[in-house]
Order: C-alpha cells, then structure tokens, then sequence
C-alpha cells in the first residue's frame, strides 16, 4: 500500500494515462455534462494523490494558458483527482471563460504529479540558495494568503531563483518581497509534467532542467 502517489514511482506509461484520462475527462463532460469514472488501474495510481492540470491553446503559433487548477493534499485516487483537476481547470479558473466543445481541437492538455510540499529549512536571503530551478514548485503562505507556482513558470519566463520566490509572493497576493520574512512560510515540492506534444498528439514527460539550461542558461551573456 502506498502512502500517496509519489510522483518518483511513475512510468512514462502511469503519465501518459494521466493525460489522456484528463483529456477524455474535458471531451465527455463538454459533449454529454457527464463526469467520467476512472480507469480501472490499480498501483500508484489509485493511492491517494496531487495533481495539476494545465490547458492551454493554439493560437498565431503559440500555446496560451487556457486554465490551470491542482491539489496540494492528497485527498482522493490520483487517477481520479487528474479526473477533477482537469474539469477545474477547463470550467473553474476564475481568470477564463468556461473551455467549450470547439476549443478541443486546439487545446493541449499537461498533467504535473506532485509530491507533498515541505517547509524550507533556510530563512531570508538564503532561501534563495534553496531552491533549484527545474526542480522546484513552491508555495508562499501567510494567513489567508496562499500562492503556488509549479516547477515549469520560471522555466518559461526564465527567471533566477529571486524572482521565483518573488512571484510566488506576488501570485499569493503578498508583496514580492514577502519571502524575506520569517512569517512567511515557504514551501516547496518536485513534480513529473508530462503533456501532449500537441493537440491529441502523443504524450512525452518534459525534462525541466534540461530545458531550463538549453531554454534560459544558453541565452545568458
């Protein structure tokens, strides 16, 4: 028995399920309003899990955050928890319209699997010297405020580690320099992405910190 879905315990396999299940999760509730009962699997996948399901869109060439909803407690299968992120992600995010039916042909799906965030050990500036670009998510709480940023956002604004604590401040409704503070707790936690190569296309586990260096470090003076 395991005791959550540890991401590290997935075949390229579990993830290609997982993407495929969030998008025939989005396709039938949008064709007939019905949510659709998980596969029957059985391993890591049906203990309990966290989950992130990204969408986005094509469009003049480029694939654009469409919706992105996810788990930080593993309550329920992760199978069926890609099932409910994926559904809150096409009709929930309260930055975007509701996905409709003839989107489908131009949205990708990506499933990240989290594993359970942890606190910090450093405080102030020397949390920066924690974290690791293409492999750490993290999280800012304080309070009421509370803002997640998974590991793939400062891989595509190619940020340093500074600015990722502070836009995880600034995505939790805090001021950018809140991860400064000792009354500010920072977590984070590791994830396997894996997402369609395209529209329906074939599903691939992305290399985060491969594509930080080839993506961010190559460009660097």
């Amino acid at each position: 028995m395991f005791a959550y879905a540890d991401p590290s315990l997935l075949s390229l396999d579990d993830g290609i399920l997982l993407v495929r299940t969030a998008r025939r999760a989005v396709e039938e509730y949008l064709q007939s309003g019905r949510v659709i009962e998980p596969p029957d699997v059985g391993g890591v996948l049906q203990a309990r899990g966290m989950s992130f399901t990204t969408i986005r869109r094509i469009s003049e060439g480029e694939y654009r955050l469409r919706g992105c909803i996810g788990y930080l407690s593993p309550v329920e299968p992760l199978i069926k928890n890609v099932i409910t992120t994926a559904l809150a992600a096409a009709l929930e995010d309260p930055r975007f319209e509701p996905v409709s039916a003839d989107e489908l042909d131009q949205l990708v799906f990506e499933v990240s699997v989290l594993s359970v965030p942890r606190d910090m050990e450093s405080t102030g500036r020397e949390r920066a010297r924690e974290v690791v670009i293409g492999r750490d998510g993290l999280v800012a709480e304080y309070r009421v405020y509370k803002g997640v940023l998974l590991p793939e956002v400062p891989i595509e604004y190619c940020w340093d580690e500074e600015t990722f604590l502070s836009e995880t401040c600034v995505k939790a409704g805090m001021s950018p320099d809140c991860w400064l503070s000792e009354k500010v707790r920072i977590k984070k936690f590791t994830a396997r992405v894996f997402k369609e190569t395209s529209p329906r296309g074939s599903v691939v586990e992305l290399d985060l910190a491969r594509e930080y260096r080839e993506r961010c470090l190559a460009i660097q003076p």
